[in-house]
């Protein structure tokens, strides 16, 4: 999937603020996700996923010896007449499953060198699997937030519940100023307390500030769902400029410092110590069972998830 250089315009998008019409132009590109479960699905409610649950369900399953108390409309005569014993149809009940989307647009977040910032990457990223979502024809929920705002979002189905998830976005982008903000491991305990079991649970964040906190809310919410961890990285995230030269400031928010950047040394010290940050979480989470789908704000995501999904 090629884009040319004026994609983000033609998408209403500038990489910078987040408006409503680059969200609703993912919903043509839903192909390139695959939200198929991997596990068997608890929700009692009637769905498009096959639960490995027996009963009275749209799909064939399998046929086996008649018991008692089997309802005798499922009996397969054509089975019982070749074997000479009674046997019955089994089906698998069509169930439904909730998807859960957490989107961290917090102050880490409000950064891009190249492309896009990495909260706006989030944004479109949500936007795909929101649309996806829609087309499977399930629930979508999840959690937006930062330091000032966040929303708490129960699953919704059909647009309704997209285009509130996408109002979220937009709201929480665009707050400067507040007092309802969530850290990213307060984020994960308020979703541990919202999701259902048996969902599928989508993580995108680029991770700053996450702590064994967190790391307990995502094993804990994995224990009974399907989840998918999506660090999200600027460039700069990962090394400095090769040919960058003079003197920078940096700041945590509280102290700052000033770094040589033409020093070949420092360049080289903080690419491992950033690959090697990025290696640890991706073992913490791969080791609680989660899928690890990383996605850089410097390239369109749909390129990248087509690669992916693809080869």
């Amino acid at each position: 999937m090629r884009f040319e250089p004026g994609w983000l315009e033609q998408s209403g998008a500038d990489g910078v603020s987040l408006g409503l019409s680059e969200l609703l132009w993912y919903q043509r590109y839903t192909k390139v996700l695959d939200l198929t479960p991997r596990m068997p699905i608890h929700s009692k409610l009637a769905g498009t996923y096959l639960a490995k649950s027996k009963g009275r369900g749209m799909e064939f399953d399998e046929v086996r010896h008649y018991q008692t108390g089997d309802d005798v409309r499922t009996i397969d005569w054509r089975v019982t007449a070749r074997t000479g014993k009674v046997h019955t149809k089994l089906f698998r009940e069509e169930k439904e499953r909730p998807v859960f989307i957490l989107t961290d647009l917090g102050s880490s977040m409000q950064f891009g060198s190249a492309l896009l910032f990495k909260s706006v990457q989030a944004a479109h990223l949500a936007a795909l699997i929101a649309w996806h979502v829609k087309q499977r024809g399930d629930k979508l929920g999840g959690l937006v937030f930062s330091q000032q705002q966040h929303f708490e979002l129960k699953p919704q189905s059909r647009s309704h519940g997209v285009l509130r998830y996408f109002h979220a976005l937009t709201e929480v982008q665009h707050t400067i100023q507040g007092s309802r903000g969530l850290s990213l491991n307060d984020a994960l305990s308020q979703l541990r307390r919202l999701v259902r079991p048996g969902s599928l649970v989508y993580i995108l964040s680029d991770f700053a500030g996450f702590t064994d906190d967190g790391l307990r809310h995502i094993r804990a919410i994995r224990q009974h769902n399907e989840v998918t961890c999506c660090p999200v990285t600027d460039p700069l995230d990962l090394m400095l400029p090769a040919f960058s030269s003079g003197v920078a400031a940096v700041s945590d928010g509280r102290h700052t410092g000033y770094i040589e950047l033409d020093s070949t040394a420092l360049r080289q010290r903080y690419a491992s110590q950033q690959q090697t940050q990025q290696q640890q979480l991706k073992q913490h989470i791969s080791q609680l069972g989660c899928k690890w789908l990383p996605v850089s704000a410097a390239e369109p995501v749909l390129s990248q998830l087509e690669r992916k999904w693809y080869g």
